[in-house]
């Protein structure tokens, strides 16, 4: 009996002291992963101080898991590791991809509405028009943010004390070209003092005066109080002269004669120079227009046209400018057109430039382009 009591208590010894060991064992176990953990915490934290310090090589990424804290398990690191993952910022020497060059413009732009409602009875403020085409920039201009046009298209307007009119001629053309897709300017090409009013020679001032601003290839050239009813009337040059207002309200939308040629123009920079640009000479009202038209004829060109029902036009009515009265001398420089168009026209311009300013919505050159000469005496 006694030897069986002996038996179980050296059983039960034995039990402890191997218990005892593998307690021993598990916390020397700890202890060695602990030390070794932060160990490697030094170890990682001199090798990342050096990789930023070194100007070329791989990089390398060392994950510290105990983050220098004893308490530290691996769950709560996770939750904040997002530290660890490699700089997503753009290298120095990092270039743009190269933009997307853009598609040609169609030759019917989407979005034209056709036919327009245009009227005068509504006051126009520059402001307005002004937040209305908040894309023009400085001058005028304007060009197409998705397409790429074949042109660039100047518009000259000749001008003298017609500011109520340029107001609504903004307001509807602006919005009408921007449809059309047009990389284009406005020249606003103003006749100081009080002379006989010169439309032709203003018009060939306007085109010198672009070709210095930018390199213009087709040139429009309008009155400043005719507003066109459908935008489906291109603003662009053609392989041939065009006349763009054949049908105005005044004439009852109707070309008033075949070789009509008033109004609103267009003609590229080759036929521009083809007829030596517009007669200088028609001081007053009337004649240069069929000076125009002649002078594309005999270059053996044609003058093309819209369709009737597109090339419509509304003229804002007013009395009759001061100093533009009918030129009497226009019927006899008409039929002399063959013998005058090469001395007289863009080759024999003279001018003088007394400012340019450019507004929000348009170019202003003001100049002084001389006087008539004097009218021969009767009998």
């Amino acid at each position: 009996m006694s030897r069986l009591m002996l038996g179980r208590t050296l059983e039960r010894i034995c039990k402890a002291v191997l218990l005892l060991c593998l307690v021993h064992f598990l916390i020397m176990m700890i202890l060695y992963f602990d030390v070794y953990t932060q160990r490697f915490d030094i170890f990682s934290r001199f090798n990342n101080g050096r990789g930023a310090n070194s100007s070329r090589g791989p990089h390398h990424y060392y994950y510290n898991f105990s983050s220098g804290r004893p308490n530290t398990t691996f769950a709560s690191y996770l939750a904040t590791a997002d530290h660890l993952l490699p700089s997503t910022k753009p290298e120095a020497n990092h270039t743009p991809p190269t933009p997307k060059p853009l598609p040609p413009c169609p030759e019917v732009p989407h979005g034209l509405v056709g036919r327009l409602l245009i009227e005068f009875s509504s006051q126009i403020t520059l402001e307005r028009v002004q937040r209305e085409n908040p894309n023009v920039t400085e001058g005028g201009k304007y060009t197409p943010p998705d397409c790429r046009p074949k042109q660039k298209v100047a518009i000259i307007v000749p001008f003298r004390h017609r500011d109520n009119h340029l107001k609504y001629w903004l307001h509807y053309l602006h919005p009408v070209l921007r449809r059309q897709k047009i990389d284009y300017g406005i020249f606003i090409i103003n006749q100081l003092g009080e002379d006989t009013f010169n439309r032709a020679k203003l018009l060939n001032v306007g085109y010198t005066e672009a070709l210095k601003d930018a390199e213009y290839d087709c040139f429009i050239f309008s009155d400043v109080d005719l507003i066109p009813m459908d935008d489906r009337n291109l603003y662009h040059c053609y392989d041939q002269p065009r006349h763009f207002a054949i049908a105005m309200d005044k004439f009852g939308f109707r070309l008033p004669y075949a070789g009509y040629f008033g109004g609103v123009s267009g003609l590229s920079k080759k036929q521009f120079l083809k007829i030596n640009g517009f007669p200088n000479e028609y001081w007053g009202w009337g004649g240069e227009d069929d000076d125009i038209y002649n002078r594309i004829t005999l270059n053996g060109m044609k003058v093309s046209r819209p369709d009737v029902r597109i090339g419509r036009y509304r003229m804002i009515k007013h009395e009759r400018d001061k100093h533009n009265e009918p030129n009497p001398q226009r019927f006899s420089k008409i039929q002399n057109t063959k013998n005058t168009m090469r001395k007289d026209g863009i080759s024999s311009l003279i001018y003088r430039v007394v400012s340019v300013k450019k507004y929000p919505l348009y170019t202003n050159i003001s100049v002084e382009i001389g006087k008539p000469p004097p009218r021969p005496l009767k009998g």
